[in-house]
């Protein structure tokens, strides 16, 4: 029999994610701070909690997948929070982006409880979480992670252990450090050439004709040939990851001169009120720093 599963946080990624668990056949449970974003799941099947202390008591799994730290402490340990009910026999599962030092002292918190932990933020955007084509990047103990890897690829087509609980956080910082840099690389690479009397089209032609083609410049070309940027990944939330990854940067003594760099460009698309749009209106910013 296929275990409870409690889904909190319906965003643009938990919507979708939490749609594939239902599909899937799991009995599922959601929680949502606004309630109308639980509609289209309670529609599909999926029950409804008040509280989030109503959705661990009904649940055997525990799915968190929110903006970051606050929100989660919230959830769990704010007025009717999920962590009174956490006990042996229930096990947490944190999909959000968070630090790893973060990860690691909530890991300390639960273990008192007696339940399992899980770290296993996700690498991809609204698309793959729609398809359940994420990449889930686990850290916790690997019997746990193994157990529950069938539940975990129902939202992913791939689980990748990366170690103890925090290591999960660790390579998602990682992951978006390269992300990051690309994106902000692109977006420098075009408005430089633009300045210099290139045509968009000529500079995606030479970027795609070479070994420089990916997958993420081919997906994003559209956004620069229209200069819209409908989200797939809220440029706010890369910032708040960036920032993440520099502090992490301070206490491992990792040199990130280029995670520093992209963090300041990042930031100044959120000041300029463009955090909601995609992350690739990181061009904007460039055009914005432009004569």
């Amino acid at each position: 029999m296929l275990p409870s599963v409690g889904f909190m946080g319906l965003g643009i990624m938990g919507s979708a994610m939490a749609a594939n668990v239902l599909n899937a056949g799991y009995p599922l449970t959601v929680y949502n701070r606004t309630p109308e974003k639980a509609g289209n799941l309670a529609r599909q099947g999926a029950a409804v909690a008040p509280t989030p202390l109503a959705l661990a008591e009904a649940s055997q799994v525990i799915i968190l997948m929110v903006t970051g730290p606050e929100a989660l402490e919230e959830l769990l340990w704010g007025p009717e929070g999920a962590g009174v009910a956490l006990r042996p026999g229930k096990t947490l599962i944190n999909m959000s982006s968070v630090s790893p030092r973060y990860t690691k002292e909530l890991a300390v918190k639960l273990d008192p409880t007696g339940a399992g932990f899980i770290d296993a933020p996700v690498s991809g955007t609204k698309k793959p979480a729609q398809e359940g084509t994420l990449l889930i990047l686990a850290g916790g103990l690997a019997g746990q992670v193994e157990a529950f890897s069938p539940l975990l690829l129902t939202m992913s087509k791939k689980v990748i252990y990366c170690g103890e609980a925090g290591q999960g956080s660790m390579m998602k910082m990682t992951i978006n450090l390269l992300l990051g840099v690309m994106m902000a690389g692109l977006a420098e690479a075009l408005n430089f050439g633009r300045l210099g009397g290139l045509g968009l089209e000529a500079m995606l032609d030479a970027v795609f004709s070479g070994p420089l083609n990916c997958g993420l410049f081919q997906m994003k070309a559209d956004m620069f040939r229209e200069q819209d940027y409908p989200v797939n990944f809220p440029l706010k939330h890369m910032t708040k990851d960036l920032k993440f990854l520099v502090d992490t940067a301070f206490d491992t003594g990792a040199p990130v001169p280029q995670g520093h760099a992209i963090l300041q460009i990042f930031r100044q698309g959120v000041g300029r009120r463009w955090g909601d749009l995609d992350f690739a209106a990181v061009a904007r910013v460039l055009e914005y720093l432009s004569p």
